[in-house]
């Protein structure tokens, strides 16, 4: 990827984050960014193909840290799906956190049928079906409805943090989790 398409998608994704996607011109990427409406143009067809690849590096990026946090935390399923919110936590928390990017373009773009929606609704999708597999490899019976019962804590925490730094609202997320994951029923083994 060359070196100017690359500062390109990285002041778009913090313009994004920040401002708001709609809120966002072109002509403001292309001036944070030091560079041309035409080699934008060249790199990215319209301002929707840049939202889409924002959106999917932002996804690829935050689920490979957690997949590696939770590879090094432990090669056990049930221990990865308790420390889900340790390392959940650890990103809330931290000073770079500005939120799930499917979560903010999904609030922007509420039609279903927009394509920005949909690439939305397919992460939050993936997301909770990669916590339905950890689930169903600890043994969880119904590991598809902890995975959207975790995701709904996850996603909630999230939108209270961006609301409020600081809130407090993960950890209290993370105790509800415990509870839930614990009652969980699971296979005999």
């Amino acid at each position: 990827m060359s070196a100017l398409r690359e500062k390109i998608l990285t002041v778009a994704t913090d313009l994004f984050q920040t401002r708001g996607i709609n809120s966002t011109g072109v002509d403001t990427i292309v001036a944070v960014a030091g560079t041309t409406k035409m080699t934008l143009y060249k790199y990215f067809k319209s301002k929707e193909i840049l939202i889409l690849e924002v959106l999917q590096q932002g996804h690829q990026e935050f689920q490979s840290w957690l997949n590696a946090k939770l590879d090094q935390s432990s090669k056990k399923p049930a221990e990865k799906l308790q420390k889900l919110f340790d390392f959940v936590e650890e990103w809330v928390t931290s000073p770079d956190f500005r939120g799930m990017a499917f979560m903010k373009a999904s609030a922007e773009f509420p039609n279903e049928e927009n394509i920005i929606h949909k690439l939305s609704a397919e992460h939050a999708k993936e997301f909770r079906s990669y916590i339905a597999d950890i689930a169903s490899q600890a043994g969880v019976i119904e590991a598809e409805a902890l995975a959207l019962q975790l995701s709904m804590l996850i996603e909630g925490a999230i939108q209270a943090e961006q609301m409020k730094r600081g809130s407090g609202a993960i950890k209290y997320a993370k105790k509800a989790a415990k509870v839930l994951i614990d009652a969980a029923p699971k296979k005999p083994q």
